[in-house]
């Protein structure tokens, strides 16, 4: 078993000007790091200069971004939910790369209205399921999400919102030690159909 700690990259999901995910990634990322031994990436897609349609080579950020996809052990998207979905900023970048998603956990902070970003994370592990993701049953959700942090960033419920926290990361941790043990004994191969990268019809 590897003595290195774990390392997580936290997707930062939408990119709308006056967006509520960086709030909630800031508390997220504070509670995780307070709390569980591992290292984090934080990818915020409103950051990063990826291209708007799939380009046929992949450009330059788009293979650093993979990269970083690529060092992680485990993966948790920031997401709002949009019309009943997920954004399509998140699934450009979801498109992007392929086998550095497999046999790796993805779990979920959703946030939204009366669903609390719910529907977006259904419609999220079945696209996380075609790239052979493993996702996390329980989530971290936030109802009528601009009621649910103060001034200062924190969790109006702050002991729902961390006990919450606490379960999704125990599966997430648990999932990504035990694959990032299993791919170090077996590499992971899927059906050569299936290989879709960037650039591909």
């Amino acid at each position: 078993m590897s003595d290195t700690p774990l390392h997580l990259a936290i997707l930062v999901g939408s990119t709308r000007e006056g967006r509520l995910s960086p709030v909630i990634a800031r508390w997220f990322i504070e509670h995780v790091r307070a709390t569980a031994d591992v290292t984090v990436d934080v990818i915020d897609l409103a950051e990063l200069a990826l291209p708007a349609a799939m380009p046929e080579v992949p450009t330059a950020e788009i293979v650093a971004y993979r990269e970083r996809l690529a060092a992680a052990d485990g993966f948790v998207m920031v997401v709002p939910e949009y019309n009943h979905s997920f954004p399509a900023a998140l699934k450009q970048a979801i498109d992007f790369a392929h086998g550095e998603w497999q046999a790796k956990p993805v779990g979920f902070v959703s946030y939204g209205g009366f669903a609390a970003g719910l529907r977006a994370v259904e419609h999220l592990r079945g696209v996380m399921a075609e790239l052979h993701a493993v996702t996390m049953r329980d989530t971290v959700s936030f109802q009528n999400a601009w009621d649910a942090f103060d001034a200062e960033g924190q969790p109006a419920n702050p002991g729902g919102s961390a006990s919450a926290a606490e379960v999704m990361l125990h599966q997430l941790t648990w999932w990504a030690s035990a694959l990032r043990r299993a791919r170090g004994a077996e590499a992971y191969t899927v059906a050569p159909d299936s290989q879709r990268l960037v650039g591909a019809a």
